[in-house]
């Protein structure tokens, strides 16, 4: 069974920095997909970063050059570091793993973290 916990979410200042933490279990973390994504009040979740299982990572274009996905496959762990922190920043955070095969995909999700940026 599959689990992800996060942490690190919390209030930031705008233009602050926030780490965001991801603790995976029960999973053969090192062949997986990760990224999180996060959602606003009333909006859609969304994809903020990805790093595959070879380390190629992709950003949405309104984090670029703010955000960095980095992961330890020894640590079972992925991390997002949130710099230049903006209003439009603040949602739930989701942390997600990924097997991607080629005819399926299977998404675990964890709880979510609740990140705020305020004046």
């Amino acid at each position: 069974q599959v689990q992800l916990v996060e942490s690190g979410g919390g209030l930031v200042q705008v233009g602050g920095s926030l780490t965001l933490s991801c603790a995976a279990s029960g999973s053969a973390f090192s062949v997986a997909d990760m990224a999180w994504y996060r959602q606003a009040p009333g909006q859609q979740r969304e994809l903020v970063a990805a790093v595959t299982s070879g380390g190629t990572t992709n950003y949405a274009d309104s984090v670029k050059g703010r955000f960095t996905i980095s992961r330890d496959n020894a640590k079972n762990t992925v991390t997002l570091q949130m710099n230049r922190m903006k209003l439009e920043d603040t949602a739930v955070y989701y942390c997600n793993l990924a097997y991607v095969r080629t005819f399926s995909r299977s998404d675990y999700w964890g709880q979510g973290t609740q990140v705020t940026v305020s004046f």
